[in-house]
């Protein structure tokens, strides 16, 4: 069996929801405009990274989502995403703060660790280069507000950033953000990861691995008003068996792996 950090985040945010996903087949329908645009722009950036045509990418890999009929939040329109795209590739070109030495074999690649269960964990690194001449563990992420900063040393909390610096052995890690705003901003967040981290991230994945395995999928509802994380979830109508939300919302796929498909996506 493969594990992936997606697979460990979603248990632990609601063991039932993994259940619905991972083990139920059931999947959230591909209409968020957020999300497949994010899917397009990466491609983009690994284009612009070897010196290929990356709006040209961008334009191709995103006009295949046009006509889907997709959700869109706020402003957002099909055009509005592709001219913040353009003037993101843009901005990244001019800072040039980032630097892959092998862009066509050191980006997306596949890193796998051994479990004690005799199982795998993959994870697929966005890029490993170089932030301002430091080497590092590079991911792309794109979003429509700023990741916060402060305070200074926050990013090193981040549960994947963690996971990328064990699956590598690399400390140093940076997340590049692609901000899609009125004025668009692409942020560098570094982060320093500790031994001690690294510890105890391998030992969450090997808990929960075996709470997955032992089949412990009890229901984490994040009904508590006014934060309602159950809302926003996908997998809501199956909690309340109401067929409408599912047909609304999901598609069932028995039988695909739906983690290694996450770590290529998310």
């Amino acid at each position: 069996m493969n594990y992936s950090y997606t697979q460990i985040s979603q248990y632990l945010a609601c063991p039932r929801k993994y259940r619905h996903r991972y083990l139920d087949g059931w999947q959230e329908k591909d209409t968020r405009s957020a999300l497949l645009f994010g899917r397009a722009f990466e491609q983009a950036v690994a284009a612009l990274l070897r010196r290929e045509d990356a709006a040209a990418v961008l334009f191709a890999q995103w006009s295949q989502s046009k006509d889907l009929g997709l959700s869109y939040s706020g402003n957002d329109t099909w055009d509005r995403m592709l001219q913040q795209g353009l003037q993101l590739l843009e901005r990244f070109a001019q800072d040039g703060r980032i630097h892959v030495p092998h862009p066509r074999s050191h980006q997306q690649i596949q890193f796998t660790r051994s479990l004690s269960s005799g199982n795998r964990f993959i994870a697929y690194i966005d890029a490993l280069g170089e932030l301002d001449g430091t080497e590092c563990v590079l991911e792309w992420k794109t979003a429509s507000a700023r990741y916060p900063d402060e305070p200074a040393g926050l990013s090193a909390l981040d549960p994947q950033l963690i996971c990328y610096s064990w699956m590598t052995g690399i400390a140093d890690v940076a997340q590049v953000v692609f901000v899609r705003k009125r004025l668009v901003e692409v942020q560098y967040l570094r982060a320093t990861i500790s031994e001690d981290q690294r510890r105890e991230f391998a030992t969450l994945v090997e808990d929960t691995v075996r709470r997955i395995e032992s089949g412990l999928f009890l229901p984490h509802s994040g009904i508590r008003f006014p934060q309602n994380p159950c809302t926003s979830c996908p997998f809501l109508g199956l909690c309340l068996d109401q067929r409408a939300l599912v047909e609304a919302q999901l598609v069932r796929t028995p039988g695909v792996d739906r983690g290694l498909f996450d770590e290529l996506v998310y």
